[in-house]
C-alpha cells in the first residue's frame, strides 16, 4: 500500500470526463464540464478515490455512491434536494453524502476540484 497525499490540484491535471450530463446529471442553464483522476480503484469498482472537478455551472445529480469529498480548489454552493439547506464549501472544507441524496451544485468560479472517497 501507498501513501499518497493529496495535493492542490487545477483541472489542467484531470482528464477531460466530458458534460456532467454523461454522468446523469442534469444541467441547469450553460453546460458544465467533468473532469477527473483517479487514485485508488476505478469508477465501476464498489469502493473508489480520487480527484473530481468541474467548470463554471449549476447542476443537479441524484448521488450514485456513498462520499466523503475535501475541497481543494475553488468552491461550491451545495444544496439538499430533500431539505433546501444550502451550504458553501471552500478549499480544505469538507462533506459527507449519502447514496440516492439528490443535490443541487452551484459552482460561481472558473472551476472546483474535490478529492473523494466513494463506496458504493
Amino acid at each position: 500500500m501507498a501513501l499518497e497525499k493529496i495535493e492542490k490540484l487545477g483541472l489542467q491535471d484531470l482528464g477531460l470526463i466530458g458534460s456532467v450530463s454523461v454522468l446523469g446529471a442534469e444541467v441547469i442553464g450553460e453546460d458544465v464540464s467533468a473532469y477527473a483522476k483517479g487514485m485508488f480503484g476505478a469508477p465501476t469498482d464498489p469502493v473508489s478515490a480520487g480527484y473530481f472537478g468541474v467548470t463554471k455551472g449549476t447542476f443537479k445529480m441524484v448521488y450514485p455512491f456513498n462520499e466523503q469529498a475535501t475541497v481543494v480548489a475553488g468552491s461550491v454552493t451545495l444544496t439538499d434536494g430533500s431539505t433546501g439547506h444550502s451550504v458553501t464549501y471552500r478549499e480544505g472544507d469538507s462533506w459527507f453524502v449519502t447514496k440516492g441524496t439528490v443535490v443541487t451544485w452551484d459552482v460561481s468560479g472558473e472551476f472546483f476540484v474535490k478529492h473523494f472517497f466513494a463506496v458504493v
